[in-house]
């Protein structure tokens, strides 16, 4: 199978994401945001918004919505709005006003006036490097980390004696996740409890913290979100709108809509922390890496929640070197909150380190290719552990044939006006797999359901259960009906962090052979058409002694509305075992333009190796999703914070993203290594790599085209005009 299960559904819109459902009497209601970065709500004067046309419903930090703070071993706690008078920043939920429509409810919030006890707000990333603090430990490793060789006393030592030092600072800008649909909500409340409407990266989850803020059983929330219009790690946790919808409705005892406009989204979620990374590099002559050093810097929000780490996420483990140090230290802001999104730390610790490996390349006169070839690891640095599986040369050598990196200039070449430039950069991201249940049910028409709650964000994991659950079954594919996005399903976790094909995956096949061999014993159990037989299974029939029937058959005989299974995995004692980890080689073409130094790219190519691609059709789509958001990084996004704490970019007009004439055909490869030390299915993820090191092969591909090294993201025509 090629395609997508959920395709029709999609392309023709008769798939229902979260705000698309309704009920009879529906209220709607709307997100009143502070507009001041810090500081105190004195008083919110409401009574104009009270009476105004349609008005329902108005609720303060004064006249608050009972909520309490949920928390998870896995996300920590969650923010819940209008609990306290605190405005730690500017465009922070702090008020809901709910009316009959959108537009009463949206006009009455206008009319709400505040009054604050302002407070100083630091607002400034680079004012706050200052006064820096060291971060938590971040994936189980100390904020700070050295691994030194024996003798060597510290990483400046080792530095020093190193024939070729290259040092320099790095940056990458805040971003916005950007996701096609905004944070929204619809809540009605029952005889059986809290029915919730709302895209989020995982459904149980959701329930889970709903179930928490609302003091109620879990088995009285119901959560729904079958289709979700993007996420990218920033609806990982329970949005702004489904807190105040579902407490709303519970009040005033209808159900209640909330969505954010796309300006809310900018300040009531959450996006990517900036960065700034001082990255050494010590090499000997031939290129052989000495020491390392990267230190990292990420903007935080007040509450400390969330830390971004660029260090730990790259330098931690790409390399081969004698002698590394990490450290990641927070700056606390008074600025939106951050969070997971694509590729958290990679992404970003990618520019600087693969800026960093190709600045080394330029001065020692060596193919930045064989600069990376030269260094590959067989392991994290300090850690026994090697790699279950890596192919990152076979990347390399198989992209560099196919963008024939053989031609490339050190200078970069020249096309009538313009400069013409190609860069690369490794790609790496971890393979995780996350604990996950998945229930098999046979049924009488030779049809079977593959179900759990988790998410399908746009990824493919719906395709996923039936392309897995067809093979595990043997049967076709088309012969399994996937269901996903229900919180009354298994448990199926979150869909982030890439884990979701090889945590699905691995519990469909342990569901599926529990199911065929409940088959068999029924299949030869007394009174049964095979008793008392030696009996197998294939093709979805049951075979003994000449005699076939398919599972539905046996199931019609035997009167069996179905056979149900549920099958659960999780990280075992591989993870004593191995590193695990997907590679890619990215490679990247640009044209600047002689006069008006206008920045295209022309040519992107990127080669993975990710074990085992269960459908390839939407493995290439995920990875050119990622390239294009690399590209964007690179060339695009920055969200601009003034000095009162305001987006002056907070919308879709001034934000800029990508169009398609920004972005050219690309190319992806996979070299196809099924891993089985890592999951059984062999896969590992592709759902964050692609973006992962796209940004530094853009602006390496810039320096061969112009020789001006731009160490900051996203690169804008101003940086090139020193040589112009």
């Amino acid at each position: 199978m090629a395609g997508r299960v959920d395709g029709p559904l999609k392309v023709t819109g008769r798939a229902d994401y979260g705000a698309d459902h309704t009920f009879p009497g529906l209220a709607h209601g709307y997100v009143v945001l502070s507009t001041i970065a810090h500081g105190e709500i004195e008083a919110m004067e409401v009574t104009a918004a009270k009476s105004a046309p349609g008005v329902i419903g108005v609720y303060s930090p004064f006249d608050r919505l009972e909520l309490k703070t949920p928390a998870t071993a896995f996300l920590g706690a969650t923010w819940v709005p209008l609990q306290d008078k605190e405005v730690a920043y500017y465009g922070q939920p702090i008020g809901f006003v709910v009316a009959e429509t959108y537009e009463q409810a949206r006009d009455a919030a206008m009319l709400v006036e505040v009054t604050y006890r302002s407070r100083p707000a630091l607002t400034s990333f680079e004012d706050g490097l200052a006064t820096a603090e060291e971060a938590p430990a971040s994936r189980g490793v100390p904020a700070s980390l050295s691994v030194l060789a024996p003798g060597v006393e510290s990483i400046e030592e080792a530095l020093d004696a190193s024939p070729v030092v290259v040092e320099a600072t790095y940056s990458t800008a805040t971003q916005n996740h950007a996701a096609m649909e905004p944070h929204s909500a619809v809540a009605a409340w029952g005889p059986d409890g809290l029915t919730i409407h709302s895209g989020n990266q995982g459904s149980d989850i959701q329930a889970a913290e709903l179930a928490t803020a609302l003091d109620v059983s879990p088995a009285d929330v119901h959560a729904v979100n079958p289709f979700v219009g993007g996420a990218f790690g920033g609806k990982g946790r329970t949005s702004v709108p489904a807190f105040l919808a579902a407490a709303a409705a519970r009040v005033l005892d209808k159900p209640v809509k909330a969505a954010l406009s796309r300006e809310q989204v900018f300040t009531a979620t959450a996006g990517r922390a900036a960065t700034v990374q001082k990255i050494a590099l010590g090499a000997e002559h031939d290129g052989t890496l000495n020491a390392l050093r990267h230190d990292s810097w990420c903007s935080t929000a007040a509450d400390r929640s969330f830390v971004e780490p660029t260090s730990h996420g790259t330098s931690r483990e790409w390399y081969a070197t004698r002698n590394l140090a990490i450290s990641q230290k927070m700056v606390p802001l008074n600025v939106p909150p951050t969070t997971f999104m694509r590729a958290p730390g990679e992404a970003p610790g990618s520019f600087a380190l693969e800026s960093a490996i190709d600045e080394l390349a330029v001065a020692l006169k060596m193919d930045p290719i064989e600069l990376r070839q030269r260094n590959n690891s067989n392991a994290p640095p300090g850690n026994d552990l090697q790699w279950s599986s890596k192919h990152l040369d076979e990347c390399f050598r198989v992209g560099a044939a196919r963008f024939g990196w053989s031609d490339r200039s050190p200078q970069g070449k020249t096309d009538g006006d313009w400069l013409v430039g190609v860069g690369t950069a490794t790609a790496m991201f971890p393979a995780l797999r996350f604990p996950a249940t998945i229930e098999v049910t046979l049924l009488p028409d030779d049809t079977a359901v593959v179900a759990t709650s988790g998410a399908d964000p746009g990824t493919g994991l719906l395709t996923v259960l039936s392309l897995v659950g067809g093979e595990s079954l043997d049967i076709s594919p088309d012969r399994v009906e996937p269901r996903l996005g229900d919180s009354t399903l298994p448990p199926g976790g979150m869909s982030g962090g890439s884990t979701a094909t090889a945590s699905a995956g691995s519990a469909i096949m342990i569901a599926a052979a529990k199911a065929i061999d409940d088959l068999l014993k029924l299949a030869s159990a007394p009174g049964a058409p095979f008793e008392g037989l030696e009996v197998s299974y294939a093709d979805g029939k049951v075979f003994a002694e000449g005699r076939t029937m398919t599972f539905g058959e046996l199931l019609r005989a035997l009167n069996r509305p179905s056979l149900s299974v549920a099958g659960s995995s999780a990280p075992g004692e591989e993870l004593t075992k191995h590193s695990f980890s997907s590679f890619g080689a990215q490679f990247c073409e640009v044209r600047v333009h002689k006069w008006t130094r206008e920045i295209r790219v022309s040519r992107m190519l990127g080669v993975f190796d990710a074990g085992r691609i269960i459908n390839p059709v939407a493995a290439r789509s995920q990875i050119i999703g990622g390239m294009i958001w690399g590209v964007s990084a690179a060339l695009h996004e920055g969200l601009e914070i003034e000095a009162n704490g305001r987006l002056a970019n907070g919308d879709f007009a001034s934000y800029l993203i990508p169009v398609n004439a920004d972005i050219p055909e690309v190319d992806v490869h996979f070299v196809e290594y099924p891993d089985t030390l890592h999951n059984p299915v062999g896969a590992k993820g592709i759902g964050e790599i692609g973006t992962v090191g796209m940004a530094a092969a853009v602006a390496n591909a810039v320096h061969n085209a112009t020789g001006i090294r731009v160490r900051h993201i996203p690169i804008q025509i101003e940086d090139l005009l020193e040589d112009s």
